[in-house]
C-alpha cells in the first residue's frame, strides 16, 4: 500500500480563491483588508518567509505593510511599533516574524499585541478562547493542519490522535483542536518514555519536533493519517521533514510532503485570519 498524498499546494491555492472573492466584498464596501509584517534581522528563512506573506496578501487583493528593522532594534522600540500598529485602522492584522533577536522577549512582543489584530492566533487571549472553545484566532500551522486533514474524508470522532511535540505555537493548540474534531488525543514530547508504543496505535499522527525521521514505517499504523509539521535539512542540504517519507508512505494511508505539505497551508490560514480580522471590525 502506497499513502495518498495529501497536496497542501492545491489546497491553499483553494482556500487563497476563497479569500481573494471574499476580499471583493469587503473592498466593494470600502474595506481593504491589512496585514502589517514586521521583520527584525536578517535571518534569510524569515526573509524568504516573510516575501511570501507578502505576495500571498496582495494576490488576495489585501493591503501589505512590511517593515524591515535592524537585528539591533531594541526591544522598547519594537514594542513601540507594535503599539503603534494596533492604534492604525488601516491595519487589520500584525504578525511579528519569528525568530527574535535573543535580546527581544517574544513573549513581551506577543503580550503587547491587539488580540484583535494577533492573527498568528499567539497572544494568551487567543490561545485561552481556544481552550474553552470561544470564539478567537486560531495559530495558523495546526488550522492549516486541520484542514489537511478534512480533506482525507476522515471523520475524527472516536480515532486516536498522536501529536508529537507540545510548543506554544504548534503542539498545543493542534491537540486542543483535535479534541474540538471529538478525537482522542495523546501529546507526545522529549520526555515520552517510549514514542512507538503510542505512535502504533495512533490513527492520525501529527509530527512537530523539529529534527528529521523522528516518525519512522514500523512506528506508523497501517492507514494511519500521518501529518508532517517539521521543516529540517538532511546531509545534502534538501528540505525534509519529521517523517521518513520513503518509509511512512509505504505504510500510512494518507501523507504530507515536505514541501508542500503543511507550509502552503500555514500561510493560507494567516489570509483567512487576516481577513476574518477585518469581517470583525466591520460586525
Amino acid at each position: 500500500m502506497t499513502a495518498h498524498l495529501i497536496d497542501g499546494n492545491a489546497l491553499a491555492a483553494q482556500v487563497r480563491a476563497q479569500v481573494a472573492e471574499r476580499v471583493k466584498v469587503l473592498r466593494a464596501g470600502g474595506v481593504q483588508p491589512g496585514l502589517a509584517v514586521i521583520l527584525v534581522g536578517d535571518d534569510p528563512a524569515s526573509a524568504v518567509y516573510v516575501k511570501h506573506k507578502v505576495t500571498d496578501c496582495e494576490a488576495a487583493g489585501m493591503r501589505s505593510v512590511l517593515e524591515r528593522h535592524p537585528a539591533t532594534m531594541t526591544e522598547s522600540d519594537l514594542l513601540a511599533r507594535v503599539r503603534a500598529l494596533n492604534a492604525d485602522d488601516g491595519v487589520h492584522g500584525i504578525l511579528v516574524q519569528m525568530p527574535l533577536p535573543k535580546h527581544i522577549d517574544p513573549q513581551q512582543v506577543i503580550a503587547t499585541l491587539s488580540p484583535a489584530k494577533d492573527v498568528d492566533g499567539f497572544h494568551v487571549a487567543n490561545a485561552g478562547a481556544l481552550l474553552v472553545g470561544q470564539k478567537g484566532f486560531k495559530a495558523c500551522t495546526p488550522y492549516g493542519c486541520m484542514k489537511l486533514i478534512e480533506t482525507t474524508g476522515v471523520a475524527l470522532r472516536g480515532k486516536h490522535a498522536v501529536v508529537i511535540g507540545r510548543s506554544n505555537t504548534v503542539g498545543k493548540p493542534m491537540a486542543l483542536m483535535l479534541l474540538q474534531a471529538n478525537a482522542t488525543v495523546t501529546v507526545c514530547h522529549s520526555g515520552t518514555a517510549d514514542l512507538a508504543a503510542h505512535t502504533r496505535n495512533a490513527d492520525i499522527v501529527i509530527a512537530a519536533v523539529g529534527r528529521r525521521d523522528t516518525v519512522r514505517a514500523s512506528m506508523v499504523k497501517p492507514g494511519a493519517i500521518v501529518i508532517d509539521v517539521g521543516m529540517n535539512r538532511n546531509e545534502a542540504g534538501k528540505l525534509c521533514g519529521d517523517v521518513d517519507f520513503a518509509g511512512v508512505r509505504e505504510v500510512a494511508g494518507w501523507i504530507t510532503p515536505v514541501p508542500g505539505g503543511v507550509g502552503p497551508m500555514t500561510r493560507a490560514m494567516l489570509l483567512v485570519n487576516t481577513l476574518e480580522a477585518a469581517e470583525r471590525r466591520l460586525a
